[in-house]
């Protein structure tokens, strides 16, 4: 495990957490599988068909804490207005709560400039 912390910042306030590198570029991959799946729900066809449903992310990783984060692209009306439901817990503490989906990805980017 890094020991340097995976910071999240949330709407109000932040969540820091034990995170391998490796977890965060698996999330990385994710997050950008996401944005595709956002990107085409956004693009509304010009000759005003139906845009076919995207796959949520689910993504869950188990070390130190639990980690899922939950987005559904299909009632975003933009990448940037997404938000994903996130749960971290571990045997002491739970805590669920909404991040905005561009915040997540600014911190995973840093997070990995850090650990290099």
């Amino acid at each position: 495990m890094s020991s340097t912390p995976l910071v999240l910042n949330l709407v109000e306030g932040s969540v820091s957490f034990s995170f391998s590198p490796q977890a965060a570029r698996e999330l990385k991959a994710a997050i950008n599988q996401l944005m595709e799946s956002l990107k085409a729900v956004s693009t509304k066809p010009a000759s005003g068909g139906k845009v076919n449903p995207q796959p949520p992310l689910e993504y869950r990783y188990t070390g130190d804490v639990f980690l899922e984060i939950f987005c559904n692209p299909n009632i975003w009306p933009t990448p940037f207005a997404a938000k994903v439901l996130l749960t971290i817990r571990d045997v002491s503490i739970r805590l669920t709560t909404e991040a905005e989906l561009t915040r997540v990805i600014e911190d995973i980017n840093q997070y990995l400039e850090q650990v290099g």
